[in-house]
């Protein structure tokens, strides 16, 4: 999996997740995460459009996120599931702990909504 930084808007961060989440690659989310971290980002939105795989080890690093963030008074939006990776999401209830939205676009307006801007 390749994470990448699509953009940062205020304390809002959408990362692009592209292929599988799994044993091999939770890590490098995690990693990532922790280094804007520290740059005052609060809210994540993770672009899943590209994701084609997770395991249960990319589920852990997810609700890792949603963790780390609700300490620091933030919040993780899933944005784009597709096949299988919805399927898993739903089947697993992750869909009742993460907001789900159909693309990053209404993610990031969700965060505009909650506060007001």
């Amino acid at each position: 999996m390749e994470t990448y930084v699509v953009e940062v808007q205020g304390d809002v961060l959408v990362l692009r997740a592209d292929g599988g989440l799994n044993t091999s690659t939770a890590g490098q989310l995690s990693e990532s995460i922790a280094a804007l971290l520290k740059g005052g980002i609060t809210n994540v939105v993770v672009d899943c459009s590209k994701l084609a795989i997770i395991s249960s080890m990319g589920l852990g690093a997810l609700l890792m996120l949603h963790t780390r963030m609700r300490r620091i008074g933030g919040e993780v939006r899933l944005a784009g599931l597709t096949g299988a990776v919805v399927q898993v999401i739903q089947m697993t209830k992750l869909d009742r702990v993460f907001e789900v939205y159909r693309d990053v676009e209404q993610a990031k307006a969700s965060f505009r909504k909650r506060t007001g801007s």
